[in-house]
């Protein structure tokens, strides 16, 4: 290996995909146990490589020289082989700068609370301090090494105003937590998370339902990336190139998630719009049929309309993992909260908003098999769709005109995740 990531678990690693545009050296993902660690490092059959969890600490005692950046944090994610000589870099620094710039947030004058223990809380504390905070407070969960408990900052912290997460909590495959309910900080103004698979974290989303300004780690990886990149080969790389890198990145990742009442086309048209965009398709409906190898009527009949909620609840959160897709919801999808929630983690939601008049019933939509109970359900959910889409298209009956609508708002939405 000349270039590449090293790291205990690096499967769902976005580093070789985002080095791939900003650079045209060969970069490898390399998952390295803990015990062959030392003989890696002692060989150095490297040019360059990036290091992330958990050995951004344990490289140190292998290298000859370390940036003061890097000795201030007490982390190291980049190392250089420069003639047998192996030379530490902290770019994850100038990686969480670039992100909160970025989030047009400022830090001076302000309480800052850092959630973690590990390198990556210790460089947020750093970017903290380098951008004027007038107070950096630690938390986790141990207390250790001066951070406060999780308790403790509940009680003493209410008055922070800015909170950066450099926990893992929340990232793939555990989607959907959070490592701190915001509620206990009533005067928080921005929230900024490391974690950057899911794009927006629960913390994320959190947040933005309050107004509060919010940002996922996506960003942070590829300007990370980029400045890695620059101490790789010696060759500067603008800020124009990091900000397309991350777009780019983004959009491939970004799912679209249709919903709308049962027989507004988010089926066809999403099954369309994910070849148009190089993307997979995925059905609720179909995977709950595969993976309860009854037809939904069957689940009806047998576990009641609670019973399906369930079994739609648990296939949602499964997809809401995934990224790179179009997903097709089913049309009560968005009666639980919660699975709108999950979906927006990686996904944009657009809803299909067909005329009822063209709608059609079919015996085996068991909860709108006629044209009263179709109007009933109607009735009852379009302003769920309303209030959970984060864009409408109108459908209209020419098929290539709907899946062109979704594919144009999908491309030019300017996500912030």
């Amino acid at each position: 290996m000349e270039y590449g990531c090293i790291g205990e678990k690096l499967s769902h690693s976005f580093s070789k995909i985002i080095h791939a545009q900003l650079a045209e050296y060969d970069y490898e993902l390399c998952e390295i146990p803990r015990d062959k660690l030392d003989g890696f490092m002692k060989a150095a059959d490297f040019k360059a490589i990036n290091v992330t969890i958990p050995y951004k600490q344990e490289v140190i005692p292998y290298l000859d020289r370390i940036s003061e950046t890097a000795e201030r944090i007490g982390a190291v994610n980049t190392v250089v082989n420069n003639n047998g000589r192996l030379y530490g870099y902290n770019t994850d620094f100038s990686g969480m700068k670039a992100l909160i710039e970025r989030q047009g947030v400022s830090l001076s004058g302000k309480k800052v609370l850092v959630l973690g223990s590990g390198g990556t809380s210790k460089t947020a504390a750093a970017v903290a301090e380098s951008l004027g905070a007038a107070e950096v407070v630690r938390v986790s969960r141990s207390g250790r090494d001066g951070a406060l408990t999780y308790a403790c900052a509940a009680e003493s912290c209410r008055d922070a105003e800015a909170l950066i997460n450099t926990t893992p909590c929340g990232m793939y495959p555990n989607i959907g937590t959070a490592a701190a309910d915001i509620e206990l900080f009533p005067k928080l103004k921005s929230v900024t998370d490391a974690v950057y698979n899911p794009l927006c974290s629960e913390l994320v989303i959190r947040a933005r339902e309050k107004g509060i300004n919010a940002a996922g780690g996506l960003y942070m990886l590829v300007a990370q990336a980029a400045f890695a990149s620059e101490k790789f080969t010696g060759t500067k790389i603008p800020s124009s190139q990091t900000e397309r890198v991350y777009k780019s990145i983004l959009l491939d990742k970004k799912n679209i998630v249709l919903i709308g009442m049962p027989g507004c086309g988010k089926t066809t048209i999403g099954r369309k719009a994910a070849k148009a965009l190089g993307k997979s398709f995925i059905d609720t409906d179909e995977e709950i049929v595969r993976e309860t190898g009854m037809k939904i009527p069957e689940i009806f009949e047998k576990c009641g309309e609670k019973g399906f909620r369930e079994i739609e609840a648990d296939i949602v959160k499964k997809v809401s993992a995934r990224q790179s897709a179009v997903i097709a919801t089913g049309g009560g999808a968005v009666l639980n909260q919660r699975n709108v929630q999950l979906l927006k983690e990686n996904g944009f939601i657009i809803f299909i908003d067909r005329p009822v008049d063209e709608l059609v019933t079919t015996d085996d939509r068991p909860l709108s098999s006629n044209r009263d109970m179709l109007y009933r359900r109607y009735r009852e959910r379009y302003g769920l769709y309303n209030t959970s889409a984060q864009a409408v298209i109108k459908a209209v009956r020419e098929l290539d005109k709907n899946i062109k609508a979704v594919t144009e708002v999908f491309l030019n939405e300017n996500f912030s995740d």
